[in-house]
Formats: C-alpha cells, structure tokens, sequence
C-alpha cells in the first residue's frame, strides 16, 4: 500500500484498494469480504487500519456488517433504493412512496445537454425513458431518464421496468448508484405538465434534474423530474 504515500493516510490507501476492488467487480453485490485479519495480512497493515477503512465504507453504504455474519458489499434493493434517492416525503418527513405508470422507451441521439451532463460524444446513443410516477394512486411526478445506451445493451427493448431502476442497474448491468449531483428549482406547469400531473396550466411545480453517478464514477443516468409538491415537500437529512 504505498500509492501516493506522501499525502494519503494509509487508511484511505486502504479505502481506495477495496473500493476499486468493489468497482470492479472483485467482490459482487451481497458477497461477504474477507475478514479483518485476512485483509490485513494480504495488504500489510494493521488489523486497525482495515477496520478503520471498512468503518469509512460503511459510513459511505457501500458496505454493511451483520453481527455474527460478516462483512459484505451492499446490494441495492428495491425498497433501499427509493428510501436513499426519493426524497419527496409528506409534510414532517414522513417518506412517500412511489410507484410507476405508463413507461415509454426509446433510442436516440443525445442532445448536446444531455451529452454534457453525461460526458459523452456528441451524437452517442441514449435511451429515454418517460415515466409517470404515482402518490398514493395521483400521478405525481413526471420522470425523463437518459441512459448512455453502451452502458445499457438491450434495456430499451425491456418492459415492464421496476419501480426503482438502480437496482436493476446494479443487478443486471453490475453499475452501482452511490451518489447523486441534483439541482432543484421552482417552475410553471406547462402544458405537458398540467395533461401528465393533472394540475392547472402555470401552477407551481418542482423541477428536478440529476445525474447519477456510480461506484467507478460513471456518469451513468441524468434524470429531469416535474413534481407536483402541492401537499408534499423535497425532504432531506443533514449531518
């Protein structure tokens, strides 16, 4: 372990081994790792320098530790996945939860905003899913996902979608959604807008647009949100 040595605590040296190791797929989702000692002995550390960089991991859910069990790498699951990444919630945090209608896909050419935000060639292929997402049964979120079609052979003649997509990322693709780059800002229902949501023209909606990024730093989906936040509110927890 003695990549940048002069700058790096040796724990994040560990760190940045295992979470390579991870996004490479050395270690599967919901696969155990070896243990402390095990890790300590193949890099030549202290078993505190492994837990230390375990405990990083673990903060940052990439892993998680079962009592008695091991550790393993975390599995994206369709209930973690929305708990992490939906953040509409009803007034005093209590969390909504989503479901899908009405998705529509299709292959096309980038255009030059969304090459930007996803890094690619201008022209490159992507895959544009629309989808509605309902409220306790009220369509409540029009959702329009752009995907880098090389990263995601043969989804778009793939229906029905789940109702989160990053575990299907994960599972069927091996790219694992840690983080998300959002920006959020108020906006007029348009037209488009009041027919999907059921809302008046000009009415006050949330508009949301994100890009996805995985384990490795992929750029893997940007995602432009229309939210009717009428009787919810956009919920996060800092710390």
């Amino acid at each position: 372990m003695n990549d940048s040595p002069h700058y790096r605590p040796l724990y994040r040296q560990v760190y940045d081994f295992l979470l390579k190791q991870i996004a490479e797929g050395g270690w599967r989702p919901g696969e155990i790792l070896p243990s402390e000692q095990q890790l300590a002995v193949r890099l030549n550390v202290s078993q505190g320098t492994v837990r230390k960089a375990l405990d990083t991991l673990a903060v940052d859910k990439l892993i998680e530790r079962r009592q008695g069990k091991g550790t393993f790498v975390v599995e994206q699951t369709q209930e973690s996945a929305l708990f992490r990444f939906f953040r509409l919630a009803q007034p005093g945090g209590v969390r909504a939860v989503p479901t899908s209608d009405s998705d529509s896909l299709r292959t096309r050419k980038a255009k030059p905003n969304e090459a930007q935000r996803l890094r690619l060639e201008a022209g490159a292929m992507v895959i544009e899913i629309a989808r509605t997402r309902l409220i306790d049964g009220k369509p409540t979120v029009f959702e329009r996902i752009v995907l880098p079609k090389a990263l995601f052979p043969n989804l778009d003649g793939r229906t029905p979608l789940p109702n989160a997509l990053y575990a299907l990322y994960q599972r069927e693709y091996g790219i694992n959604i840690t983080t998300a780059e959002e920006e959020l800002h108020a906006d007029l229902a348009n037209r488009d807008d009041a027919r999907r949501l059921g809302v008046a023209e000009g009415s006050p909606i949330l508009h949301i647009e994100r890009v996805a990024i995985g384990l490795d730093g992929t750029r893997a989906e940007y995602r432009v949100s229309r939210c009717n936040t009428t009787a919810l509110v956009y919920a996060v927890q800092l710390s």
